[in-house]
């Protein structure tokens, strides 16, 4: 079937970045300039809602730009892959901008209309990656957002976010520069193009390929997009801590690392593809060496009693589910990869949402000192309780869907090894998560502190996204089959 031909696609990447220069002549008056936050995040989710009919249709949109050779161009592309992240990660921006402007506002931050401006330009990144046609156009976008996330990172200008941005910055740059671009145009001169495959099967490689140049090629592509947050290119992630939650929670659940997963295992299946994972044995290799992220990056997380630094050491792990799905190449496990981004995009925003809300209320930043803060912030630590769930796999939340699908998924590739991987990184999630909850409702609060009489929660700008994230992670939980719809059109070929 031809691809439509369609501008919505160059439209929605414009609603974030005419939202950013509209933000940025706003001044220093904070209600245009959350307005216009606002209203570009409203406009672009609706742009990308309005093409939900047409690719559940089966067909594809794209958008040509410009070309640059043949086969090498910046073209924009709308298929039921690329939906999967940015239907969540455009919907969350509305979320983010409302708390963004209660915790900014709430701790009296400097340099706001900045950081709304980058806020926008990380969205003007993220959806062109989301709607890459090809490996050129993904891999430039991919660098626009590491670009335009340095200043977030960088936000309180002190010695700890200068040292912070500069290792966010060093990692994601070097490794897209040094393993990413060199594999890109060993690809183009094997290939003779850089678009994407129509298919998940075939992929783009030439049939006799050299067997170990296509290995090292397929690894330089797994590690060089190091925002997926792979061991040993994740230094970065917690690192970038030192920035205000906001950017954490976009960091985190919305724009850089999903960037990453979702980069990574479109060039997994739609430059590679399938049948060559399978011949090479590259997909089982994969499971295993991300499995090692998985695991240890969660005995870290038991570790951290900084909450901030114990969800950075979870994303880490968390996002190396959806590359082991992918990784698996059986349809249950794909599906099951390719649903954690949406699955894991609402937890993770919450969990952030509430860590930036405890600190605003109660300028708490260390789950020792959180002992009662349940009982006096309800809604906040009951949302992070239902979050909590998700993350570890619980039902009736989201993250359950995945659990199921990777479990499965691992059975029909025989690979007991990973369902004993996925049994004991769901007690470790128990491990870091449930104390957490449990010293809320149940602690006490630090010698010498009495918990306030009342409930003393964060500003409501803060407090309603916190619920709306959360009671979604419990609908889409629930009711997974409109996600699912997307996953199910992009593993249709999978025997």
């Amino acid at each position: 079937m031809e691809p439509i031909v369609s501008s919505k696609p160059l439209l929605a990447l414009l609603a974030a970045l005419i939202g950013a220069i509209l933000v940025m002549l706003s001044g220093r008056n904070p209600n245009i300039r959350e307005s216009w936050s606002m209203l570009a995040a409203v406009v672009m989710f609706t742009i990308i809602a309005s093409m939900v009919p047409v690719i559940l249709a089966g067909k594809t949109l794209v958008y040509p730009i410009f070309q640059i050779l043949p086969g090498v161009s910046v073209t924009l592309r709308v298929d039921a892959f690329s939906l999967i992240f940015a239907l969540a990660a455009s919907f969350l921006w509305i979320l983010a901008v409302s708390y963004s402007a209660g915790y900014m506002r709430g701790l009296h931050e400097h340099a706001q209309t900045r950081f709304n401006t980058c806020f926008a330009l990380a969205l003007f990144g993220a959806m062109g990656v989301a709607f890459a046609d090809n490996l050129f156009t993904l891999y430039l976008f991919y660098e626009i957002v590491s670009i335009g996330t340095y200043p977030l990172v960088a936000h309180h200008q002190d010695q700890e976010g200068y040292e912070g941005a500069k290792k966010y910055i060093v990692y994601l740059t070097a490794t897209a520069k040094g393993l990413v671009l060199p594999a890109m145009i060993l690809i183009y001169v094997l290939t003779g193009t850089l678009e994407f495959a129509d298919n998940v099967s075939t992929g783009i490689l030439p049939e006799g390929a050299n067997a170990a140049l296509v290995t090292v090629l397929y690894f330089f592509c797994l590690l060089g997009f190091a925002k997926n947050g792979v061991m040993p290119f994740h230094g970065w992630l917690p690192g970038a801590m030192v920035a205000p939650t906001p950017v954490s929670a976009l960091l985190h659940a919305v724009a850089v690392v999903k960037v990453g997963v979702f980069c990574t295992t479109r060039v997994m299946l739609y430059v590679f593809g399938v049948d060559i994972m399978d011949d090479l044995n590259l997909g089982i290799i994969t499971a295993y060496f991300v499995s090692f992220t998985i695991l240890t990056a969660s005995i870290i997380a038991l570790t951290k009693d900084n909450l901030k630094a114990r969800l950075a050491y979870s994303t880490v792990s968390q996002l190396s589910y959806i590359i082991l799905g992918v990784a698996l190449l059986t349809p249950a496990a794909v599906e099951g990869g390719l649903i954690h981004i949406t699955n894991h995009a609402f937890a993770k925003i919450t969990l952030f949402f509430c860590a930036g809300a405890i600190y605003v209320a109660a300028h708490k930043k260390n789950i020792s000192e959180m002992g009662g803060l349940g009982r006096v912030m309800p809604f906040t630590f009951g949302a992070f309780a239902i979050a909590s769930l998700s993350m570890i796999g619980a039902p009736p939340v989201a993250g359950f869907v995945t659990k199921w699908y990777l479990l499965i998924g691992s059975l029909d590739a025989a690979q007991l090894g990973i369902v004993l991987v996925l049994l004991v990184s769901t007690l470790l999630n128990v491990g870091y998560f449930a104390p957490i909850t449990y010293k809320a409702f149940f602690g006490k609060p630090p010698a010498g502190e009495t918990l306030p009489a009342g409930i003393k929660e964060a500003p409501l700008t803060m407090v309603i996204p916190i619920v709306i994230a959360a009671t979604i992670s419990v609908i889409i939980g629930i009711y997974p089959d409109f996600m699912l719809q997307f996953v199910k059109m992009v593993t249709a070929g999978l025997m």
